[in-house]
């Protein structure tokens, strides 16, 4: 009979352990979302070697910080049919910078409509460059064909160069060289969304419901103890 009784315990306390871990997962996913609308804008201005580095994965705590940098254009691509923050549709145009002997990383420098604006001068000296880091694009716009990309991605052109890739693409903000700044129109990607599925009343709500569900097994059986007893 004894064992009886504590297997019964260790069951209901198992399964209400199970709804309370539950709880606090739904209410841990609550918090991050609302944590990722308090993101404060991170104005410093990093080195990006302090971000990234070459042929490996970008950390997502990079995106959407400023880098400096100074390097080469060494090849240029159309992106077609790309939208932009106010969903504006357009061909952009997406330079490989390289940074260093070893390494390159594609840049977004502008609409494609306006990649004659200085060519000589970007793509045969150095280029200072302010960029925002942004992650790669995983769906194709169009076919990869030569000099065009099918999305903006430097795993689509490992096989161009000999180079060491970095993951993910600058946003240029600002370029120039050494006769000046580079005039043009600058693009903002579309904002990336939180990575937490749901909405915060959501994830509050099924809290309730796993600790009630939790409460209502430790209940359960005192009540039907007691149903028994009253009707004895």
């Amino acid at each position: 009979m004894i064992f009886k009784i504590i297997g019964r315990a260790t069951a209901i306390i198992l399964v209400a352990t199970c709804f309370v871990a539950l709880g606090l997962w739904q209410l841990d996913r609550a918090q991050d979302m609302q944590a990722a609308k308090k993101v404060v804008a991170d104005t410093t201005i990093y080195p990006l070697s302090d971000l990234a580095a070459p042929a490996t994965a970008l950390d997502s705590r990079s995106v959407g910080k400023i880098v400096q940098l100074r390097g080469n254009y060494i090849l240029t691509f159309r992106a077609p049919f790309q939208n932009d923050v106010d969903k504006k549709r357009d061909d952009w145009e997406v330079a490989l910078m390289q940074v260093d002997q070893n390494s390159a990383i594609l840049v977004l420098r502008g609409l494609w409509s306006e990649r004659l604006t200085q060519p000589t001068t970007a793509m045969s000296t150095g280029v200072n460059l302010v960029a925002t880091v942004a992650p790669r694009q995983f769906e194709d716009r169009v076919r990869s064909a030569p000099g065009v990309l099918s999305r903006i991605d430097s795993s689509v052109i490992v096989g161009q160069v000999d180079l060491d890739l970095y993951d993910g693409f600058l946003v240029a903000t600002s370029e120039s060289v050494a006769e000046g700044v580079i005039e043009r129109s600058r693009i903002t990607p579309p904002k990336l969304e939180s990575k937490v599925a749901g909405y915060y009343w959501q994830h509050i709500s099924y809290v309730i419901i796993w600790w009630l569900m939790a409460a209502i097994v430790v209940i359960l059986p005192f009540y039907r103890k007691r149903q028994e007893s009253d009707t004895v």
